[in-house]
């Protein structure tokens, strides 16, 4: 079978868009912070790449989130406290979620040069159809449109079962899901390409996962800024990602490798 790359399955914010995925992280904190409980932005952005009414149901969870929360207010967390928290976090998302639809650096160039292959792109997020809409706006104003949106609410269930890949997969015509790539910034993300059996990349620079600002990782000193993409790798590695990139320059080379080992594969069968 040829398993040549056909399409590429892109994450939103903090792989493609919003460097640092800071956008839900911020709205995230604030939701919480207004009920007297104080997360962190480690526990803010573990679960990331959930659907974000599951995203605030994992903070609630956490053993020390959900003492804190006790303590407070005599128990632990409940579900109609986590639907009181996401009623508060979506008005909040849409006052802000303009601001944080800035293509990441290279991902319009690598966009461009795997179009230029012939690949359809495709995208997935943790975002609901209307809040990716506002994001997808802006972000074609700047250059990056996907030829797929597919959303959290708009199959039965989000990351990291695998319905967003295979929807964007009959929206763009591709078949079998070998010849497809899921590229993100999160475990989430490579839980969500692995089920639904396709090849899965993370990507380090502008993620989640290394979370930092563009100003933070441009004025840190190499060696503690290599230390630190260095454990951002090995957790998208552990979270089963086939490869890792430091950043999307590296992705229009990388799909060119994965085809040329497959041509070789073929030729020795």
């Amino acid at each position: 079978m040829n398993n040549q790359i056909k399409g590429v399955i892109f994450d939103w914010a903090g792989t493609t868009v919003d460097y640092g995925c800071f956008a839900p992280v911020n709205v995230f904190i604030e939701v919480f912070r207004k009920r007297g409980v104080h997360i962190t932005l480690e526990e803010a952005r573990e679960p990331m790449g959930l659907l974000k009414i599951d995203h605030i149901r994992a903070i609630c969870q956490m053993d020390r989130v959900s003492k804190e929360w006790e303590g407070l207010h005599g128990e632990e967390p409940s579900e109609a406290d986590v639907r009181s928290l996401y009623e508060d976090f979506e008005p909040m998302m849409f006052r802000v979620l303009e601001n944080y639809a800035e293509p990441i650096p290279h991902v319009l160039e690598a966009v461009e040069a795997i179009r230029n292959k012939g690949i359809k792109i495709g995208s997935t997020t943790g975002y609901t159809k209307e809040m990716v809409e506002v994001v997808a706006r802006e972000a074609k104003k700047k250059g990056y449109a996907p030829d797929s949106v597919v959303a959290s609410t708009e199959v039965s269930s989000g990351r990291p079962l695998p319905w967003m890949c295979y929807a964007n997969a009959m929206n763009l015509g591709v078949y079998p899901m070998q010849q497809m790539i899921k590229v993100g910034d999160t475990t989430s993300d490579m839980a969500e390409g692995l089920n639904a059996g396709m090849l899965t990349v993370g990507v380090v620079k502008g993620s989640s996962t290394l979370g930092l600002t563009k100003e933070q990782v441009d004025v840190m000193e190499d060696a503690e800024l290599n230390a630190r993409i260095g454990k951002a790798k090995r957790v998208l590695f552990e979270a089963g990602a086939h490869y890792v990139i430091k950043d999307m320059s590296e992705l229009p080379g990388l799909i060119d490798e994965i085809n040329q080992t497959e041509e070789s594969e073929v030729a020795h069968v």
